[in-house]
């Protein structure tokens, strides 16, 4: 790959990452919103054996107020964990099983004709909650996928000529599988950038598949999913949304941050490079992950952490590196590589 530009930061401009850490705890207090979230991963660890990148971003993605798609083979647990996420959060909960005929209507709602009132009345589908898990969203024509377009970016829907708003907060985790393609559907470029996350899950390692049998003999006859309890309300979760979106970043690492999408549209090996919606991503996903650790600051660090999650869906491989077996998260790490990170 062809050497990527760097440019020098001026040092007046270089930010003392060793003092942000020791004079963080005297600005924006985290304490609660960190203490919270480890209870709803411990939770989720009543059941849930590893994962834990899974868990972490899913955890940011609610900070962020963004929707999430899990890929993964069957059975690494996609479902169960946004699951017993949202069993979490006092807030309702919906699932739809995407399936090749499965209408808009039965997403959204329809409107249906009323005997008693003589008019039409609109009653609303299963979108109307605050967490919806659509399971193998890729099994669903592109009629059906277009569904969502308007309520992931927009938080309302529109039907004959009515707007019906979301309730906050409002968060879709979508999952599909990467390597069943009969009776699938690819999800078009203006769908996957409505996604703040794309998470690809892989097998457990050994230690954490003894764990997972172990844990099914020992649970028995019991369902372990009902152990999991509770722990953030709505509005917490709301007030925690704000508060990260006060987390503090440098000027510096929002000019990190554009060069690092700037390089993907220049990039001689990507085909379609990054939209101004991931530089949004970046800066907002930063911010939960320097969140998620108790900062009120947001380093290089978070970047870089974030920019796989957030980029490998919105760049498109060129066909012949494609062929070569070169893939999104390797670009991206040699974009990353190429780019001076400011201190």
């Amino acid at each position: 790959m062809e050497n990527l530009e760097n440019q020098n930061i001026e040092p007046q401009n270089s930010i003392n990452l060793e003092k942000k850490e020791n004079d963080f705890h005297s600005r924006i207090d985290m304490t609660e919103l960190r203490e919270n979230l480890e209870k709803v991963k411990s939770e989720i660890a009543k059941v849930i054996v590893g994962q834990h990148d899974m868990i972490e971003h899913l955890l940011a993605a609610l900070l962020s107020n963004g929707h999430v798609l899990i890929e993964g083979v069957p059975g690494v647990a996609k479902t169960i964990t946004a699951k017993l996420l949202a069993k979490t959060i006092h807030v309702d909960f919906s699932r739809i099983q995407f399936t090749p005929d499965l209408m808009p209507s039965d997403i959204l709602g329809t409107s249906i004709f009323s005997m008693k009132n003589s008019e039409f009345e609109f009653k609303k589908g299963p979108i109307f909650s605050n967490f919806i898990l659509i399971d193998e969203i890729n099994r669903s024509p592109a009629k059906t996928q277009s569904a969502l377009f308007e309520v992931m970016e927009e938080r309302q829907i529109t039907m004959d000529g009515t707007q019906y708003e979301m309730e906050t907060p409002f968060l879709v985790v979508a999952t599909q599988n990467p390597i069943e393609h009969e009776g699938t559907y690819r999800l078009p470029e203006a769908q996957l950038d409505r996604f703040l996350f794309k998470i690809n899950v892989g097998y457990p390692n050994l230690e954490q598949e003894i764990a997972i049998i172990k844990n099914q003999h020992e649970s028995r006859q019991i369902d372990k999913t009902d152990v999991v309890k509770p722990v953030i309300s709505a509005q917490q979760l709301s007030s925690y949304q704000k508060l990260v979106k006060e987390i503090i970043v440098e000027s510096q690492l929002m000019e990190y941050i554009a060069k690092i999408i700037i390089n993907t549209r220049e990039n001689q090996f990507l085909y379609l490079g990054a939209s101004p919606r991931a530089s949004l991503a970046l800066l907002t996903a930063s911010k939960a992950f320097a969140a998620l650790r108790g900062r009120d600051f947001v380093t290089p660090e978070d970047i870089k952490e974030v920019s796989y999650a957030v980029l490998r869906h919105r760049v498109i491989v060129s066909p012949e590196r494609e062929m070569e077996g070169l893939t999104a998260d390797e670009i991206i790490r040699q974009i990353l590589e190429g780019i001076e990170i400011p201190r």
